[in-house]
């Protein structure tokens, strides 16, 4: 966790859809979204691995849901193509495609499954953080929220064509310098794209520093300021022919870019029963809240759970050393008041719709809802209950 007592810099980083563990997580939470859509009360848990012409899906899955094999590589294939990669040696045309699904496990399903009035039970144990600050109007750190604003500008220019030579693998860095807290100028951006080979680093180098000025405060900007663009030079070799990618090695990016603890559970490819992914979910939606309420500028919850047993062992809250509330009057509440079940998690946040390929570059968090159901768990609908409780 950042030690905030003192002034310091930090870096976050984000990674593009093109990057080969970011298009692992699309096609596992895109296959996930078809089991959904044919059957809410789907079970899975699909990992992808890419490499150079290669796509291996792998996982169990429990559903009512017709998904055939030849559905699922069509899906993929989809996949592939949307994000850009229609050349070279990993292309959607040719890729050969791979798939291993079987059953979920019996021991699994009898814990989790609902058993008459019961609630269904947690799909693992394990423990997951949400966290909320107000450095940004998304009520996210600043470093990683600009680092993907970044990814995402270059991605909708690179789809559009209006910057040329672009291919689909990038990644940025943003480091700030926080005095009082606060952000206050910025120390250096890194912005490394794949290219074409006939793109020149100098006309990159103009063309980002463009983009960079147009999202990043105008103000935090000193003669110090470094851009690096692709630092090594050439990066036309990327994406799954120059590193291998899986599901779920991004979870620092996926969620608070290490302003927070992070549980060490991925999120992408896991149906809602997975605490992983529903118990995160849910822990942010209530620490936004709670700093949108006022109570305190930045706020970080723990929930715990065990695999079979519906509600939360624990619950933690840190409010960051205000004073006004005591942390254990909010978890209090939040017990007595928020059904922390996987189910009651499920029907608070609307998380057995087909929402979660939209959440698998860019952030699980700091996203506008969407009239689709996606990023319910950024809405500030009880921001008011914790205002009137307390303050």
């Amino acid at each position: 966790m950042v030690d905030q007592s003192r002034n310091y810099f930090f870096t976050s980083e984000s990674v593009s859809e093109g990057h080969p563990d970011k298009i692992c997580d699309k096609i596992s939470d895109t296959i996930l979204d078809a089991y959904l859509s044919e059957d809410k009360d789907s079970r899975v848990a699909v990992e992808t691995l890419v490499t150079t012409n290669l796509v291996v899906i792998s996982g169990e899955v429990r559903s009512e849901a017709k998904i055939s094999e030849n559905d699922i590589e069509s899906i993929t294939r989809n996949v592939i193509k949307d994000i850009g990669y229609n050349f070279g040696d990993f292309n959607y045309q040719n890729v050969t495609i791979m798939t291993r699904l079987h059953e979920q496990s019996p021991d699994i399903a009898r814990g989790v499954d609902a058993v008459g009035n019961s609630s269904e039970g947690a799909g693992d144990q394990g423990i997951m953080f949400g966290y909320a600050c107000n450095e940004t109007t998304e009520l996210m750190p600043a470093t990683l929220s600009y680092s993907h604003q970044i990814l995402k500008n270059l991605a909708d220019k690179r789809k559009n064509n209006i910057i040329q030579g672009l291919l689909p693998d990038s990644k940025s860095q943003l480091t700030l310098f926080y005095e009082n807290d606060q952000p206050k100028y910025i120390d250096s951006i890194v912005v490394s794209s794949q290219h074409t080979e006939d793109t020149t680093q100098e006309y990159l180098n103009e063309q980002i520093a463009v983009l960079c000025k147009d999202i990043l405060p105008s103000d935090w900007y000193t003669e110090k300021t470094k851009l690096l663009v692709n630092p090594t030079g050439n990066f036309v070799i990327g994406g799954p022919v120059g590193d291998t990618g899986l599901t779920g090695r991004k979870i620092i990016v996926d969620t608070y870019g290490g302003a927070s603890p992070h549980g060490g559970g991925a999120f992408s490819g896991k149906d809602p029963t997975k605490v992983d992914r529903s118990a995160a979910y849910v822990a942010r939606y209530l620490a936004k809240n709670i700093v949108h309420s006022g109570i305190s500028e930045k706020c970080t919850i723990q929930l715990s759970y065990a695999i079979g047993i519906s509600e939360p062992l624990s619950i933690f809250v840190d409010l960051h050393g205000n004073k006004k509330v005591e942390a254990s009057k909010v978890e209090k509440f939040i017990k007595d008041r928020f059904d922390l079940s996987p189910r009651g998690i499920i029907n608070m946040l609307g998380l057995s719709n087909p929402i979660f390929s939209e959440t698998s570059s860019y952030g699980h968090f700091g996203r506008a809802p969407n009239e689709n159901g996606c990023f319910t768990w950024e809405t500030l609908n009880i921001s008011d209950e914790f205002k009137n409780e307390f303050l």
